[in-house]
């Protein structure tokens, strides 16, 4: 767990830091607005195009060996970027670091997974909170380290730091994988193979779309308020902050009441929350976002611990690829459609449409509980 967590704090990190990079390259490359969202989009692109395989491949292969592999590809990856001359040559560094951050998801869930069994679902939902950590704490030391030194000193201490978590996979973790599963780890998850994949797969889709949806327009809403760049900046701090919250928590809370009860206390309680901030004044607004961050992510760590109870143990890997491509994507449309919709109707409207998104969950939340086991969704057999 605490190797799986620090990989995951790492390559989070490593997908965040390009934000704090992209005014240094259009300075040093001299690019415009499009090429910067292009090189963004390489390494996410890689990440989530590649998922799938990465899941696959480790059905066949020990998952610690491409885990630790996909590591240090992730680390050479900003190797090359610091060493490169060029737009093109760091474009291509970073799709390669994207597509070693591809086997970190769906691998290291599995072994959480795994690892745990029947009680999987709160480790999972620890393993999700390390890497809101690892946003937090990578860039702001990248920030730190531009003041000391140039930016490409800077990204070669930081792909050493990945080669050293590489290592400590290496060296610290047990292996992971279909052959690897004890036959007790597979009898005891119970709900394992009971189908009902898809109505997962469409809540986690439509879960992220509200967060990046709302997130896109937060910062207007805090505008038209009176809000200054430094009170948005505190304000969407306060919703980072209790969004880390709600995946240590809420992971928790689904062990023990369940998938079904908690997903439909946060989408119902992010929808309550996105039209009281629209409704309230700007500083009860602010007072109320940590709370909105907490029910914004906290079905996330809900619905990554389901994976495993409803697809078979020799697939768990494939279905958090697929989950995880899944709920990506998501995170890249959803701001695009929301945003047509804000051109068209306004930001308001459009904010109430992610409150509406929030609510259209709980239908699919009851369409997915036939398939969820008796211990998952009833409070009692959890005493």
């Amino acid at each position: 767990m605490t190797v799986t967590g620090l990989n995951h704090a790492l390559h989070d990190g490593y997908t965040d830091l390009i934000y704090v990079l992209l005014p240094v390259w259009q300075t040093e490359f001299a690019l415009s607005y499009g090429l910067l969202a292009l090189m963004r989009g390489l390494y996410a692109g890689a990440m989530a195009g590649l998922q799938i395989p990465a899941g696959r491949i480790a059905e066949r292969i020990d998952g610690k060996i491409i885990l630790m592999l996909g590591t240090a590809l992730s680390a050479l990856g900003y190797v090359f970027a610091g060493l490169s001359g060029g737009v093109l040559g760091l474009g291509l560094a970073l799709t390669l670091s994207g597509a070693g951050s591809s086997t970190q998801h769906p691998i290291a869930s599995g072994a959480v997974s795994r690892a745990y069994g029947r009680a999987a679902r709160g480790p999972l939902g620890v393993y999700n909170f390390t890497g809101d950590l690892g946003k937090a704490a990578i860039p702001a030391l990248t920030s730190l380290l531009l003041v000391v030194m140039s930016w490409r000193h800077t990204l070669l201490l930081l792909a050493c730091a990945g080669l050293l978590v590489a290592g400590c996979i290496a060296l610290l973790m047990p292996a992971v994988g279909r052959a690897h599963t004890s036959k007790a780890t597979a009898s005891s998850r119970a709900g394992s193979g009971r189908g009902g994949f898809q109505w997962l797969l469409w809540i986690g889709i439509l879960d992220t779309a509200v967060r990046m949806g709302f997130l896109t327009f937060l910062p207007f809403l805090l505008r038209d308020k009176g809000a200054s760049l430094p009170t948005s900046g505190f304000a969407l701090a306060m919703v980072f902050i209790g969004g880390a919250c709600g995946k240590f928590t809420c992971g928790w809370l689904g062990e023990r009441v369940g998938t079904l009860r908690t997903v439909l206390l946060t989408e119902g309680g992010t929808a309550a929350c996105i039209l009281a901030v629209l409704a309230l004044p700007l500083t009860p607004a602010i007072v109320l976002l940590p709370l909105l961050g907490v029910m914004l992510n906290g079905t996330s760590s809900v619905l990554y611990g389901t994976v495993p109870e409803l697809t078979p143990s020799h697939r768990t890997e494939r279905a958090f690829a697929l989950f995880y491509t899944g709920t990506i994507g998501s995170g890249a449309i959803a701001p695009v459609l929301y945003g047509l919709l804000g051109d068209a109707l306004g930001a308001t409207m459009a904010t109430v449409a992610t409150a509406a998104t929030a609510l259209a969950i709980c239908p699919l939340a009851l369409a997915l509980a036939p398939y969820l086991s008796d211990r998952v969704h009833s409070p009692r057999s959890n005493a």
